[in-house]
Order: structure tokens, then C-alpha cells, then sequence
């Protein structure tokens, strides 16, 4: 127990004294005019209130990451624990704060425009089909996941193919429709509930005496995977707990919530808030699947002997340690949450086509032409097997972060400021994907020796730094000169 609230106030503290530090480094002026203000169109830029859009935020960022990725990969051990804490505040956190406030900066810019200014013309060709590639993959998979767990609990009649359409035509509206008409209204009491859930659980760890967590750190930092040769902590830990630390599709959402902002002042409890507010949640789903199962072991067994794995357990620990409350909100946080995750990834692929394009969005025809061909995308897409869509959005969603923290370090090496708070964990990213495709089976990766997988990987990060480094010292030298000029 005492492991678990050490990682609990660490990351709270995080917030408190971190995010002050990289907000000071960033430069906050609340006396800046924002997007919302200088572009306001009734459609995207629009402003909200704090509370709102800090909610939404949340729900955008959170989807199934932070209860299922965290469930999943608790089996790591200890070691996921750490990576959710730290990972949270040193990497995710700041991934989210600095893409967001370079979007705010940039009049609510998309990503790939972002990446693109900072990394050049070539890479934000890439980083637009890249992106819009990985928001589909995110808009497909949260159609039938939800669909399937709705079928289950529904007379026959409402099939899975029901709910798909359904859930497909909520979509097409939320990617249509201005922000405060559908997702303004409801994303805040899902956003709620998500969060008053893990609230339940967190009461009962820490206030009912028979319950403990097990964390298991009197046996070191060991790999409880039944196959941990299979299966290592690095690097395949850093993709599973995905959401939970750090995530490139946050930084796919930030430019969202960047065009309702009404103050710079507010990108800190936003962006680096939504994301810790997601590593407590990741935390306490970690915590409370151990505590109720027993330990590591009994956690194995319980995924063995359980079809549904995840969504079941999320159910039942809900139920018994909720009651029939729990339960509601339980399938509000299993359904709802991948559903408002699935129609914003859509809604934001329709704004960086809309960005690449130059095509103005205030009229409903002309986000009727890019959204009814985006769809149809997704239709497609929806065909392949599920599996293969889940590992291959895996991998793709944490190299985005690779770009998003390489593009941001130049952001801020252009404009004077402290790099190193972004660079390091560039480079870590950097390492743990190139680690991954390269380690991970076939088909999902190139199935090469794991010695040789991480080698390549540090020798790329390192590779990598050392351009950068040639590039800073070039700026550095050019103000040099400008100042004298």
C-alpha cells in the first residue's frame, strides 16, 4: 500500500512543481489573445469554459488507455508502476503541455503542420498521412470495440452490427457538428463519470482494511509476464502502457482544445492536468486489478479463466466494490470512453485535412466534403481483422510521440529556451520504438535478436541527438551573430 500512495503523491507532485517548471520554461502570457478569440468561426474555434474543456480533454486523451493498458500491462510488474509515474510526469505530461501550447501559439495548427514547420516540408508530408492513417485506425477500433461489448449485454435483436451503425452515424455528427452542439454537452458528464469512477476505487484501496496492494517490490523490479523471455520489460512494456505515460495521439487532440481555450494561463491545468489526471487514473485501475485478484499469479489465472479478460474484470471489480452503481458506471466508462475517443480522433482528421488543404470549415458542404470520403475510409478499414488493426495502432501511436517530441525540441531551440526538458524524453521514445518494431514478432515487427534490437535503437537516438546537436549549436551561432549585427 505504502508503494502505491508514494506513486500517487509523486505524481501530484509532478503537477504541482514539474509542470510550474515547464510552464515557466515555455512562457505563459495570459495577456496573449488565443485562437478562440482572434479565429472564432462557430465551428471549431469556439471558447469554453476551463472546467469543460479540461473535461473534455480528459475524455479525448483517456479513451481505454488508462483501465485497459494499465490493466494489461501491470503484469509487467513493478517496473509498470514506475513507468506510469514517471513516465506521466517527465515524458506524457510534457509531451501534451508543449504540442499544446506550440498549437496555441500557432493560431490551433493541427499536428502534422506543427511537426512539419519545426521538421521541414518532407517529414510533414509524412506526418499528415501518418497522422490521419493513425486517427482512422483509432476511429475504426473504437467502433467495434464498444459494438461488441453492447452486443453482448443487449437482446439479440441489437446485434454488433447494430451498434456499429449506430455508433458509426454518432460519429459522422460529432465530426460535423460545431463543438459545444454535441461533444461540448456530453463529453463533460462522461468526462465525470470516468473520473468518478476511479474515484470509487480509489476510496475502497485506500479506506477498506482488507484490502492490500500487492505490489510486489520485496521481489525486485522482475518481469511477472508467464513468459518474460517473450515478452521483456523493455521495450515491450513502454508500447503496452501506452496512454497511461506518454501517447502521439494526445498530441493529435491537444490542437482541439487549443481552439477553445480562452487563456493561455489554462494550458497547464489542460494539458499537463488532463495528463497526469490520466496517469492517477492508470495508477489506481494497476492497483485495484492486483488488490482484487491477489497478486501477479492469481491476475494471470483470473485473464485465463475469464473470457472477455479486461472489460470483465473492469466489471467485476466495479460491481463488487461499487455496487450496482459501480456497475453503471462501468459500462459507461468500457462503452463510453473508446466511443469519445473514437469520434474526436475522427473530428481531429477532418481538421488536418482541412489545415493541409486551406479549406475553410464554417460551412456545413465544405466539412461534408472531407468527412464523407473520411468515413467511407473507415468503413473500409473496419474490414480488417481487429487484431491486426489493435498492434499496428499500438506501435504507430508511440512513434507519433517520437515526432511530436523531436518537432517540439526544435520549437523550443528556436526561440531560446530550455531544450532538454523534451530532448530527453525524445530520445527515450526514440530508442523504445525503433527497439519495438524491430524486436517485436512477425508480422507485428521484424522478429531480429533483442540485443540487437536495442542496440540499433540507442545507436538511432544517438544518431539523432547528435544532428540535433549540430543544428542547435547553428542557432545559437546565428543569434550570436544577429545580436552583434
Amino acid at each position: 500500500m505504502s508503494s502505491f500512495l508514494i506513486a500517487l503523491a509523486v505524481l501530484i507532485g509532478g503537477y504541482v512543481i514539474y509542470g510550474a517548471v515547464v510552464e515557466r520554461i515555455i512562457g505563459i502570457d495570459p495577456s496573449r489573445k488565443v485562437p478562440s478569440e482572434t479565429l472564432r468561426d462557430g465551428v471549431d474555434f469556439i471558447p469554453m469554459p476551463a472546467w469543460k474543456v479540461f473535461l473534455i480533454q480528459f475524455l479525448n486523451i483517456a479513451g481505454l488507455g488508462p483501465i485497459f493498458g494499465a490493466i494489461m500491462g501491470v503484469m509487467f510488474g513493478p517496473a509498470a508502476f514506475l513507468w506510469i509515474t514517471f513516465g506521466t510526469i517527465f515524458a506524457g505530461a510534457v509531451h501534451d503541455f508543449v504540442s499544446g501550447f506550440v498549437s496555441l501559439r500557432s493560431q490551433g495548427s493541427s499536428l502534422p503542420e506543427i511537426v512539419g514547420h519545426e521538421l521541414g516540408s518532407g517529414i510533414k508530408q509524412i506526418m499528415r498521412g501518418f497522422s490521419i492513417l493513425l486517427l482512422i485506425l483509432v476511429g475504426a477500433v473504437f467502433i467495434l470495440t464498444p459494438a461488441q461489448i453492447i452486443g453482448n449485454m443487449t437482446p439479440e435483436w441489437m446485434s454488433t452490427g447494430f451498434w456499429i451503425a449506430l455508433i458509426f452515424v454518432y460519429y459522422l455528427l460529432a465530426t460535423l457538428l460545431p463543438i459545444d452542439k454535441l461533444i461540448g454537452r456530453f463529453y463533460p458528464v462522461f468526462g465525470f463519470a470516468l473520473l468518478f469512477m476511479a474515484v470509487g476505487i480509489l476510496c475502497v484501496l485506500l479506506f477498506n482494511p482488507e484490502i492490500s496492494i500487492p505490489v510486489g517490490l520485496d521481489n525486485g523490479l522482475g518481469n511477472r509476464m508467464s513468459e518474460p523471455e517473450t515478452h521483456p520489460i523493455f521495450p515491450m512494456m513502454f508500447v503496452s502502457i501506452a496512454c497511461g505515460a506518454i501517447s502521439g495521439f494526445h498530441a493529435t487532440q491537444s490542437p482541439m482544445m487549443a481552439r477553445c481555450l480562452t487563456n493561455e494561463k489554462l494550458a497547464r491545468p489542460i494539458f499537463y492536468g488532463a495528463m497526469v489526471a490520466e496517469g492517477i487514473v492508470a495508477l489506481i485501475w494497476a492497483a485495484a486489478a492486483i488488490a482484487f485478484t491477489g497478486g501477479y499469479q492469481e491476475l494471470a489465472e483470473y485473464f485465463t479463466t475469464h473470457p472477455g479478460g479486461t472489460a470483465v474484470i473492469v466489471k467485476d471489480i466495479s460491481i463488487s466494490w461499487l455496487g450496482t452503481f459501480g456497475g453503471i458506471l462501468a459500462v459507461l466508462g468500457v462503452v463510453a470512453a473508446p466511443i469519445t475517443t473514437g469520434d474526436t480522433a475522427l473530428r481531429s482528421a477532418r481538421m488536418i485535412i482541412a489545415d493541409f488543404m486551406n479549406f475553410d470549415q464554417k460551412s456545413i458542404t465544405r466539412r461534408l466534403t472531407i468527412t464523407l470520403p473520411l468515413f467511407a475510409v473507415v468503413g473500409v478499414i473496419m474490414m480488417i481483422d481487429f487484431n491486426i488493426l489493435w498492434r499496428y495502432f499500438a506501435w504507430s501511436n508511440q512513434m507519433l510521440s517520437v515526432f511530436t517530441l523531436w518537432a517540439v525540441t526544435v520549437y523550443l531551440t528556436r526561440h531560446g529556451k530550455v531544450y532538454w526538458i523534451t530532448l530527453l524524453p525524445a530520445m527515450f521514445m526514440t530508442v523504445v520504438c525503433i527497439s519495438y518494431i524491430l524486436y517485436a514478432p512477425q508480422p507485428e515487427g521484424l522478429g531480429v535478436d533483442h540485443t540487437v534490437a536495442v542496440g540499433t535503437g540507442c545507436a538511432t537516438a544517438i544518431a539523432l541527438a547528435g544532428v540535433f546537436s549540430v543544428y542547435a549549436r547553428k542557432i545559437r551561432s546565428d543569434k550570436e551573430l544577429t545580436v552583434k549585427a
